[in-house]
């Protein structure tokens, strides 16, 4: 994968479950919560795209868990991105413990831009990663 940005976070206690690890879905909140930081920094307000008409629609999700995470564990979760056909993007993502940079898990998430209710094509990305050299 080629990862173009990271963030740092820690597990909280609440998101474990009865077995003391991350439950499943908790793993989705650090994903979009990593994608949103990285829409962010590149310049990518989804209040703005909102307000512009133009909504950001996870259409599929693939996750492989790898390994658990447990209560405090600090993990970085790194993000990539490119397109897939003329609508679709695709964000790959990887999650890996701080303290022995274990993978935990993998995935990629797809989506779409939208502008009522029909899918457009992600030119607004297109612009983003051209003016940082990157391929997408």
């Amino acid at each position: 994968m080629n990862f173009v940005f990271e963030t740092e976070m820690m597990v909280r206690d609440y998101e474990c479950d009865l077995q003391g690890i991350v439950n499943n879905a908790v793993y989705q909140h650090y994903l979009e919560h990593a994608r949103h930081e990285f829409l962010h920094e590149v310049g990518v307000d989804f209040a703005q795209l909102c307000r512009d008409g133009i909504d950001a629609v996870v259409i599929k999700v693939e996750l492989n868990y790898k390994l658990p995470l447990m209560p405090r564990d600090v993990f970085v979760v790194k993000v990539g991105m490119h397109k897939q056909g003329r609508v679709r993007f695709v964000f790959e993502q990887a999650i890996y413990r701080k303290k022995d940079e274990k993978l935990i898990l993998e995935g990629e998430v797809t989506g779409v831009l939208t502008r009522r209710g029909r899918p457009i094509q992600p030119d607004i990305f297109d612009e983003i990663f051209i003016s940082r050299g990157w391929t997408f």
